[in-house]
């Protein structure tokens, strides 16, 4: 499933990326998000959702949330 249909509060595993952007797999990889690595929905705004990566919260919009598969 992707990102943007996770939980609110629930811890996920990052399982990849889907798309073939290489400049939005390399943004992604320096926010912390890639392969392995957990991510926690923090909750689901209106065209995205505000996650957090590590030590950080990030807002996403739907189209970065839906290439994240978790």
């Amino acid at each position: 499933m992707c990102l943007a249909q996770a939980n609110i509060g629930e811890e996920y595993i990052v399982k990849g990326i889907q798309a073939d952007d290489e400049e939005l797999k390399a943004f992604l990889f320096s926010l912390g998000c890639y392969s392995g690595e957990p991510i926690t929905v923090i909750s689901h705004i209106r065209g995205g959702c505000v996650v957090s990566i590590k030590d950080a919260r990030y807002n996403m919009d739907n189209d970065l949330a839906n290439a994240i598969s978790i």
